[in-house]
C-alpha cells in the first residue's frame, strides 16, 4: 500500500514542540558555553543573542567564536561556518519526500531551523511512514527559542560559570549526537559510509588540521561512501 500525502497540520507541529522539549535539557550546557564564550570574545549581549537567533548553529558559532580577533576575521569566520554547516545540504536532501511538498514560510521556516537534532528525530519518524511534515518545523522553532535563550543567559551568567576545560559537562552535546545517531542506523549497510566519515574525520584531525576541515573531510567522504554504496544497489 502506498503511503498517503504529506501533509501540514498543528497536531504535528505541536507533536514536534513536545518531542523537542525532550531534548532540550542535552541541548542546555552547549548554549551556556557559546554564551559564555561570546562574553570572552567581547560580544555584547544583544550581539550573543542575535548571533543564535540569526545563524542558530552551535557548531559553527563556537568556532567562530573561537577565530574571533581584533580586527574582527570577517572572512574567516564566515568561510568557518559556511563548510560546518555544508552538512544540511545532504540532511535537507533526505527529507525532500516531506520538503518538496512545503512552499513559503513553511519551506523556508523549516529549512532555517534544521539542526543535527530534529533531522534525527524527524528522519526516523519518516522512515517509520510518517508524513506530517510539521512536525519538522514544531521541533526546529521549540529548538531555535530554547537555544537562543539559553546562549543570553551564558553570557548574562558569564561571570558565575567558569568551567575549567575537560569539565563533564562539555560531553553533553556529543553524548546527544551519539544517542541521536540510534534511530537513524539502518542496519549493517551503513556501517561502510559511517566508518569512512569517521576514518576521514580522524585523519584529518591528525594531519593536524584544525576545525572545521575535520568536520568538511568527514562529511564529504561519508557522503560520497553512501552514494557508491547506493549507486551499486
Amino acid at each position: 500500500m502506498k503511503p498517503g500525502p504529506v501533509v501540514f497540520t498543528r497536531v504535528g507541529a505541536l507533536r514536534g514542540a513536545r518531542l523537542a522539549v525532550g531534548l532540550l535539557p542535552a541541548m542546555v550546557p552547549f548554549a551556556l558555553v557559546v554564551g559564555v564564550v561570546a562574553d570572552s570574545k567581547g560580544l555584547s549581549f544583544l550581539e550573543t543573542v542575535l548571533m543564535s537567533a540569526l545563524v542558530f548553529a552551535g557548531t559553527s558559532q563556537i568556532v567562530a567564536l573561537e577565530l574571533w580577533r581584533e580586527p574582527a576575521p570577517v572572512l574567516g569566520a564566515t568561510l568557518a561556518a559556511l563548510v560546518i554547516n555544508l552538512r544540511l545540504a545532504p540532511m535537507g536532501a533526505a527529507l525532500s519526500p516531506w520538503l518538496d511538498r512545503l512552499r513559503g514560510v513553511r519551506l523556508w521556516g523549516t529549512l532555517a531551523t534544521l539542526v543535527d537534532n530534529t533531522f534525527a528525530v524527524c528522519i526516523a519518524d519518516q522512515r517509520q511512514g510518517g508524513r506530517d511534515a510539521a512536525l519538522l518545523l514544531g521541533m526546529g522553532l521549540t529548538m531555535w527559542a530554547g537555544w537562543t535563550t539559553m546562549t543570553g543567559v551564558g553570557h548574562a551568567a558569564a561571570g558565575l560559570i567558569r568551567l575549567p576545560p575537560g569539565h563533564p559537562v562539555f560531553f553533553a552535546g556529543i553524548a546527544t549526537i551519539l544517542a541521536l545517531m540510534v534511530p537513524i542506523w539502518r542496519g549493517r549497510g551503513d556501517a561502510v559510509p559511517w566508518l569512512v566519515a569517521g576514518i576521514a574525520a580522524a585523519l584529518a584531525h591528525f594531519a593536524g588540521l584544525g576545525p572545521p576541515w575535520p568536520v568538511l573531510a568527514g562529511a564529504l567522504c561519508g557522503a560520497a561512501a553512501g552514494a557508491w554504496r547506493d549507486g551499486r544497489r
